[in-house]
């Protein structure tokens, strides 16, 4: 491209039908110019947005046409392409954590390991949010980061060690198996939702449970925003797993209250307890950080691996700093369950939230629970 044709494109009024003609443009000439054209557009339309007030008309369409080119270099393979979009990110938005999140999940959503070696040069353009973020967005795809060129060296060094994600083990635990991650194209994504159906019905627990003496209880610090009951009990004598239901009742949630009578035992209440493993309460956990509620912003795979995780171990009873493996153990040992009940707290629209892990001498009890709407 011609320095005459860039300075025409670059210098056009931003506004937000110029912003769609140049997105089409971009796509047109990503095509038949390759991804240096893209990265060209972006950086050279950068230094008049620093200009622009903020929360302008002018600014709003920048925004969304720096954000269309990131994503059509992002999910398009290609030569170059990766390089081209670092330069783009170091013009436009060079110091956005937030950013870099999103971009290294469409990163590793779309583009082949081997071609994300640019992420990681010594001395490159790309953040170090960036990098670790996509390195365990790559964890939970399966790929064996340690391993791969380009990768290995950067994600095995202790320079990083100080980062809150270099915590996480390199490689997926047990509870991580088939995580939801987000698909993506040039115009927009998507991803499953792993919660229970809100209307759902259950049959009617047993109420034989002995009465429960609460210890102590801590709100949990992890989870997303909206409404959240999170609370630790100690029961004097082992509980069976017959008298959960009736114990869960019993101890006062705020989750749980005007539930109203329970119905005799085989017939069906929308209340109920239901034995799953932990991997399933990982997902549900994981979704709710990595894809946020109704109004609640992503924060993606690298992160929302990292809060599922603190939420098992506070679960679980793991201490704040125990390693993963500790972690791991500790959640292996507890015996796990969710939840539901046809309550005021619950919006029961789609993000409705309600875990329990008992502990291996079935005396702790650990309850998480949490609910938005739209």
């Amino acid at each position: 491209m011609d320095d005459a044709e860039l300075t025409k494109l670059t210098t056009i009024p931003m506004t937000s039908r110029n912003a769609r003609m140049l997105e089409r443009t971009a796509r047109r000439r990503l095509r038949r110019d390759g991804a240096a054209f893209v990265a060209d557009l972006g950086v050279g339309l950068a230094p008049r947005h620093r200009s622009m007030p903020a929360g302008s008309d002018a600014s709003a369409a920048f925004d969304d046409l720096f954000d269309h080119l990131v994503r059509l270099l992002a999910v398009t393979r290609g030569p170059g392409h990766v390089g081209e979009l670092l330069r783009l990110l170091a013009a436009g938005r060079p110091d956005d954590p937030e950013h870099d999140r999103y971009v290294a999940s469409v990163l590793a959503s779309c583009q082949r390991p081997a071609d994300l070696a640019p992420v990681y040069e010594e001395g490159g353009a790309a953040s170090e949010e960036l990098r670790a973020c996509l390195l365990h967005e790559l964890v939970l795809r399966g790929v064996p980061v340690a391993e791969t060129p380009g990768i290995a060296s950067w994600a095995t060094s202790p320079h990083w060690r100080d980062h809150p994600l270099a915590a996480l083990p390199l490689v997926p635990a047990e509870p991580e198996r088939d995580p939801d991650l987000p698909a993506y194209s040039v115009d927009g994504s998507s991803c499953g939702f792993p919660y229970p159906d809100p209307e759902d019905r259950y049959p009617a627990p047993r109420l034989d449970a002995a009465p429960a003496a609460v210890a102590n209880w801590a709100e949990h610090p992890e989870e997303p925003e909206g409404r959240v009951e999170a609370r630790t009990f100690a029961f004097p004598e082992p509980l069976e797993p017959g008298a959960l239901p009736g114990a869960l009742v019993a101890l006062g949630l705020d989750c749980l209250t005007d539930l109203g009578e329970l119905p005799e035992p085989g017939r069906k209440t929308a209340f109920g307890v239901v034995p799953v493993e932990a991997a399933e309460v990982w997902r549900f956990l994981f979704a709710a950080s990595s894809t946020g509620g109704a109004y609640d912003s992503a924060c993606y795979a690298a992160y929302g691996r990292l809060h599922a995780w603190r939420s098992l171990a506070s679960l679980a009873g793991a201490p704040p700093d125990a390693p993963a493996s500790e972690v791991e153990a500790r959640v292996r040992e507890c015996t796990w369950y969710r939840f539901a009940a046809d309550t005021p707290w619950f919006h029961r629209v789609v993000w409705d939230l309600g875990v329990l892990a008992l502990s291996p001498d079935r005396r702790r009890l650990a309850v998480l629970a949490a609910t938005t709407t739209d």
